[in-house]
């Protein structure tokens, strides 16, 4: 086994520490496992859930067959008569021979290389989750992530691959301009209207990658190029990765390589108040999970493009924004998922009198992304092809569409509540992930069916049909 970092790094063999009780009894935190390739062997990554580390794990495919035993009541030597017992049963269910068996010495070099990862409950991790929250504490704005890093994927195609850190700085703003204007002039070239009148009271765009996502972004922040500037914008995001089970509030600003926008610190003074003492601790206990959400910050960059100063301009700032997480109410009727975190409907009715009592312009952004199917999902049906090469995977795909049209329809309805219902009542079949912020943006701005309209509705979907988003 080798433990790789983000840099591709291999390390020498980890050392286990039988008297460190959290290595004794693993506990495994969240983490997510994909599938990987080195040397023409094929592998398990596995990584931090929550993002809160960035070290990957690389190991045997047969280790998933460990991971259900880390829970932290199971010493290693119960763990490898579990595992053991397990892949005995399954091969004999086959009729097949048994090709291995687990070995306490793996096992300590696989737990010792999990823990140094911060991928165990235990002073590793609480370390590392010390260092992050208190860097998130003493700056006033957040640094740049997915913007980042889809700016220097230009400034590359410009300068080179070996092209160095302050080189790709200087030009990798002036890039993502370039493209967002790009995108913008394709996706309006054909609109018989191609600007709104007036700056909308919100908008809905994805969160998706920009690659995938650019022609529904363009859509609506292209057409927003020449109204009225806001006061301020209110981006309600999905919580992908955090340990929020509420709504989660930020009380700090964005930075992309365009620009900061600082934090709109009415809002969030606003929604204090509101909240009141318990209501604005619920609000901020999980600030954290905004530091790598990208469901934000991917709003952060066309905001700045379409809002912000333009090159030259020293004088002009950003826009300011408040960003929040809304967690899905068609969970325990809107109510954190633990009754430990914000409500949906106190956060709803504080935004609102917010919205409604600050003066000047206020545009809400509810960053949505809707279903997400496939087998990177959980699904057993590829989705690509056609009716010759997999007519189940176009049955499901024709499935989905259906499934989101009539959802979109309750959205362009102006129809939250019927919304929530409708996906509780059904169980989110097609897991929208963003049932919460786009219900939140109808009710905060008193959406009706006269003012609501769908500009653009768009899937995107790997060559394999693996996930359809």
């Amino acid at each position: 086994m080798s433990e790789t970092t983000p840099g591709g790094q291999n390390t020498p063999p980890f050392k286990y520490d039988g008297s460190k009780p959290h290595l004794v009894k693993p506990r495994l935190r969240a983490i997510r496992g994909f599938g990987a390739q080195r040397e023409g062997q094929q592998l398990l990554g596995l990584a931090d859930a929550r993002q809160i580390s960035e070290k990957v794990v690389f190991t045997a495919p047969a280790a998933q067959f460990i991971l259900p035993h880390l829970d932290g009541t199971n010493d290693l030597d119960t763990v490898v008569r579990k595992v053991n017992e397990q892949v005995a049963a399954a091969a004999a269910k086959q009729g097949a021979k048994v090709q291995g068996k687990l070995e306490r010495e793996f096992l300590e070099q696989f737990v010792a290389q999990l823990d140094d990862a911060a991928l165990l409950e235990g002073p590793s991790f609480e370390t590392l989750l010390a260092k992050v929250r208190e860097q998130f504490d003493s700056q006033p704005n957040l640094p740049p992530s997915v913007t980042a890093n889809f700016a220097d994927v230009l400034a590359m195609q410009e300068l080179g691959q070996d092209a160095d850190e302050s080189a790709k700085a200087e030009i990798g703003g002036t890039k993502m301009r370039e493209q967002f204007d790009k995108w913008i002039d394709e996706a309006l070239k054909k609109s018989e209207k191609p600007s709104f009148d007036h700056l909308p009271a919100a908008i809905i765009a994805p969160h998706l990658d920009y690659g995938r996502g650019w022609l529904n972004y363009a859509q609506v922040y292209g057409r927003m190029r020449v109204v009225d500037k806001p006061d301020r914008i209110i981006i309600l995001g999905t919580n992908h990765f955090g340990a929020g089970t509420g709504v989660v509030g930020c009380d700090k600003g964005f930075e992309t390589p365009l620009g900061v926008s600082p934090l709109a610190d009415d809002v969030l003074a606003s929604l204090r108040r509101r909240l009141g003492e318990d209501g604005e601790r619920r609000l901020l206990k999980d600030k954290y999970d905004h530091e790598r959400e990208h469901s934000i910050e991917l709003q952060v960059g066309w905001i700045q493009h379409v809002f912000g100063p333009q090159p030259g301009d020293v004088e002009g700032k950003h826009v300011p924004v408040f960003a929040a997480l809304v967690h899905d109410p068609a969970r325990n009727s809107g109510q954190s998922y633990d009754d430990m975190g914000l409500a949906f409907e106190p956060f709803v009715e504080a935004l609102k009198q917010t919205v409604a009592e600050l003066p000047g312009k206020t545009l809400i952004i509810s960053s949505a992304d809707l279903s997400h199917v496939g087998p990177a999902f959980g699904d057993q049906v590829p989705m690509h092809g056609d009716e010759k090469t997999n007519p189940q995977g176009v049955a499901a795909r024709n499935n989905v569409v259906q499934q989101d049209q009539a959802m979109v329809k309750m959205i362009a309805e102006a129809k939250p509540d019927e919304l929530i219902a409708s996906m509780a009542w059904q169980g989110n079949p097609t897991r929208w992930c963003s049932v919460g912020n786009i219900a939140a943006t109808l009710k905060a701005v008193d959406a009706s069916p006269e003012r609501t309209k769908v500009l653009n509705y768009l899937a995107a979907m790997d060559q394999q049909g693996m996930a359809l988003v």
